[in-house]
Parts: structure tokens; C-alpha cells; sequence
């Protein structure tokens, strides 16, 4: 097994927290005016390619179970920022689409994520990021 910190570098997983808080912050700053929970932009972001999703498909692609899911796409719908519908030929399962509103709150919101990277990622190896990449696969992998 690899350890990813030395006693003098810390916690692998606490600097991810840290850089975790720090994003999240730079993020509320950004987006202030859209008036969302971290939550909330994470379901949007995901939804920003156009694809409508199921609720277990949002839930995996969030990293949240549906349960959690469905208070957060409760409030967007409230919002009008989604809809909620059956998929043709299956009317028992809902499927998560974006409204006119939402379409253009998620087009802000990556576009304000993809600045944030480049503006963080700039300048590092390509190596590096990809890396990175790997270690957060690994680290959304680990069971309970």
C-alpha cells in the first residue's frame, strides 16, 4: 500500500477537505447571484450536457443516494430549474430534465467551474492533473 502524505505533509484526505472548503467558498462567492446550495449546483452542473437523468443516475453521478437526492431536486423544481417526468414507456421511472432556467444556471455553473480549474490547474504537468484524477477515483471507490 502507498501512502500519498508524509508526517510533515498531513493528511492526504484533510488536505482534500481543505482544498474541498476552499473551492466550495471561491464557488458560493462566483455564483452568489444564483442563490443555490452546493447541492443544488452540483445537480445542475451534472445536468448542464442536456441529458435528462434518472434520480439513481443523478444520485450516482453525484456521489449521493436518490433519498438525499430527491429534497435538493425538490427545491430546484420549486425554482423551476427542472422537471420532473416518466421516461416513454416506462412510466415508473422519473426522469430529471432541465427547464429554460435551469438550462442557463448550469450553463453559468460551468462555466464558473471550468474557470476555477483552469485557473488552479494552469500551469501544472499534465501528469499531475491526471494523477489527481486517479487518487479521487480511488478515494469516491472506497466501500463503507
Amino acid at each position: 500500500m502507498t501512502s500519498l502524505s508524509t508526517p510533515s505533509e498531513g493528511s492526504a484526505l484533510l488536505a482534500l477537505q481543505r482544498a474541498t472548503h476552499a473551492t466550495l467558498q471561491i464557488l458560493a462567492t462566483e455564483l452568489v447571484d444564483l442563490d443555490l446550495t452546493p447541492s443544488e449546483t452540483n445537480a445542475l452542473a451534472i445536468l448542464a450536457d442536456g441529458r435528462g437523468r434518472t434520480v439513481s443516475e443523478l444520485g450516482a453521478a453525484a456521489g449521493t443516494r436518490p433519498t438525499t437526492l430527491t429534497s435538493v431536486l425538490d427545491r430546484l423544481e420549486r425554482r423551476g430549474h427542472i422537471t420532473r417526468g416518466t421516461r416513454p414507456g416506462d412510466r415508473r421511472v422519473v426522469v430529471v430534465e432541465l427547464s429554460e432556467s435551469g438550462r442557463l444556471a448550469a450553463d453559468t455553473i460551468r462555466r464558473t467551474l471550468a474557470d476555477v480549474e483552469t485557473r488552479a490547474l494552469d500551469g501544472l504537468p499534465a501528469e499531475a492533473v491526471a494523477g489527481f484524477h486517479t487518487v479521487l477515483r480511488a478515494l469516491a471507490e472506497v466501500s463503507a
